[in-house]
């Protein structure tokens, strides 16, 4: 898959090596990581969800695989353009391709004949 190099799958491997043991819930896959946003809410008010927590070493090594997804897959570059096209931050589409990195690692070790479809 492109955006995923040696680097990142042999990191997440290392440190997460729940994935592909983990159930297609997107949630918790992510969270085991650190990249599920986490609601601020308090009657009213609703603060903007933050990231945090999870296996940071991990973090690093997604971020920049995801700022290269976003430039050469061409599937996660179009959900990222679509992103920044509805107002959303720069920072913010890189942390959902994160998460849909996550995801699609995570189903792709489960089934190994797993693809993007075009």
């Amino acid at each position: 898959m492109k955006g995923v190099g040696p680097v990142l799958a042999s990191t997440l491997l290392a440190y997460v090596p729940e994935l592909g043991k983990i159930e297609s819930s997107q949630l918790s896959a992510s969270a085991l990581i650190g990249v599920a946003p986490h609601p601020r809410d308090s009657g009213k008010s609703h603060a903007p969800r933050h990231v945090r927590a999870g296996r940071g070493q991990g973090c690093y090594v997604l971020y920049m695989a995801a700022v290269c997804a976003a430039r050469c897959n061409l599937i996660l570059a179009a959900f990222y353009q679509r992103l920044r096209a509805n107002g959303k931050p720069a920072k913010v589409c890189l942390v959902a391709i994160m998460r849909k990195l996550v995801c699609l690692m995570n189903r792709l070790i489960q089934n190994p004949n797993f693809a993007l479809a075009h």
